[in-house]
């Protein structure tokens, strides 16, 4: 068994207005980290374009048609206060679900243990009829349902642990039963949502706000006591993560203190319960992380550690 990273030079052509923190650095940043020797064991397929037929898991045909639409000849087209798109966003944007999608079948066929999505623009803010938060698409929700509808199954669990809330995964998933959500999140913080009341349908959405100044003690507190109590249970059939790097104590956009090494326990953690309940099958998908250095490292650290449980 292997781990499997999914990048594509087409996610360097999601450019972003200059000062912009979601920007084709962050790649770079990540591309530097994995270059080093350990890395070069990973299989790295090539993240195919998504089709409609995907999108329309999370997003209705007339969406779909409006960010193909708004993608610009050149320039930026600027879809919210935050969210832009270039000439090559649309593709980026596709090939980032693709690589979600391929990832889980190849896991569910037996291929690989484990896979890292490292593509952009990143996903779980994007709303059924909103893009928002550099979002276009709800690119782990639109895999999460993907699993549910192709493989039969009917507990998957999606994680995460961005900074931000998921609102959108949450939003795509509200009414999903097949899907459990979990997000922990620093609270108050963009985008304003993620409160203990907000529950899902079925009640299978959990939302863990963090107070402003979250350290790794407490966080690894919250997480193990959710996976354990919450998760483990339940007893997924594969797990998803929306892997955001922006609670870093370094990162500009939020407030909590994470370090480095918090990463690398939360994917020990995560591979702890995947090995526990669904043959370790866990599909990683790059969302926040706005600090250069700290977004290499981190996940690097991170991807280190499913290429350990991959092995």
């Amino acid at each position: 068994m292997t781990t499997l990273l999914y990048t594509h030079p087409v996610s360097f052509d999601h450019v972003t207005p200059p000062g912009h923190p979601e920007q084709v650095a962050r790649l770079e940043a990540i591309e530097t980290a994995l270059s080093a020797p350990h890395f070069q064991s990973l299989v790295r397929p090539e993240p195919p374009v998504a089709s409609l037929d995907h999108v329309r898991l999370g997003h209705s045909r007339a969406y779909f048609e409006r960010i193909e639409n708004a993608q610009p000849v050149e320039g930026w087209a600027q879809l919210d206060g935050d969210t832009f798109m270039a000439p090559g966003s649309f593709e980026a944007a596709l090939r980032a679900i693709g690589g979600n999608v391929d990832a889980v079948d190849r896991l569910m066929a037996g291929e690989a243990q484990n896979a890292f999505v490292a593509c952009r623009p990143p996903g779980h803010h994007a709303e059924k009829a909103n893009p928002m938060g550099f979002c276009l698409f709800s690119t782990v929700a639109i895999a999460a349902i993907h699993a549910a509808n192709e493989h039969g199954l009917d507990r998957v669990a999606v994680l995460d642990f961005d900074v931000h809330h998921g609102n959108g995964t949450q939003d795509v998933l509200w009414h999903e039963s097949r899907v459990r959500f979990v997000s922990s999140h620093q609270m108050p913080l963009y985008p304003g949502s993620g409160g203990l009341h907000q529950k899902g349908a079925f009640g299978q959405v959990l939302n863990l706000p963090l107070k402003s100044g979250t350290g790794g003690e407490e966080m690894r507190d919250a997480w193990d006591r959710i996976l354990t109590d919450v998760i483990e249970p339940y007893n997924p059939q594969l797990v998803l993560v929306s892997a955001g790097f922006d609670a870093h104590r370094r990162d500009p956009l939020a407030n909590l203190h994470w370090e480095t090494e918090d990463f690398a326990w939360l994917a020990h953690r995560i591979c702890d319960l995947a090995d526990k309940c669904c043959a370790g099958r866990v599909v990683s998908s790059l969302e926040g992380g706005y600090d250069l250095e700290a977004l290499g490292d981190s996940v690097g650290a991170y991807i280190n550690v499913m290429m350990e449980r991959g092995a």
